[in-house]
């Protein structure tokens, strides 16, 4: 359409308002907006694009309703808890035995009164021991993955 046989905006909308039945004083300014060029075409580019709209929103509402099902199944909630218990047990099982080991012997230490050097002798007879056995293999493990880790980064 040309400027001259284009109706005013204010002529437009006022048309439109007296079509409607509102009232003209505090229209609000939609019925401009919409005879402007650039709003018609986005209007024609959202009506073109509402098939797939209106499927995206299909899609988008159907995974909001599972979300909503998951998070307030009560038997699911269960579920993960006993999966993730099942999991974390045997963690934290280690973990209390390990720590209290500590402790126990921390207070062996120090309820012992002799705080004498350990003989050439008592330590033979300690390296007998498995559980010494087995602390000086896994201490030269521990040693050797950090030597390694070392000379890696030094390359």
């Amino acid at each position: 359409m040309t400027e001259t046989s284009r109706p005013q905006p204010s002529e437009g909308s006022e048309k439109v308002a007296e079509n409607l039945g509102a009232p003209q004083a505090g229209l609000p300014d939609v019925f401009d907006q919409l005879l402007k060029p650039e709003i018609q075409e986005s209007l024609t580019v959202l009506v073109d694009q509402l098939p797939k709209l209106a499927e995206m929103l299909t899609l988008l509402t159907k995974a909001y309703d599972f979300g909503k099902s998951v998070a307030t199944d009560p038997v699911l909630a269960e579920d993960t808890m006993a999966s993730l218990s099942g999991f974390t047990k045997p963690v934290t099982d280690t973990l209390k035995g390990t720590a209290s080991a500590a402790i126990e012997a921390g207070d062996r230490v120090r309820a012992q009164d002799d705080h004498g050097n350990i003989s050439v002798f008592g330590l033979m007879k300690m390296l007998k021991d498995p559980q010494v056995q087995k602390a000086l293999r896994f201490a030269q493990a521990y040693m050797d993955v950090l030597n390694e880790r070392d000379q890696q980064n030094k390359r």
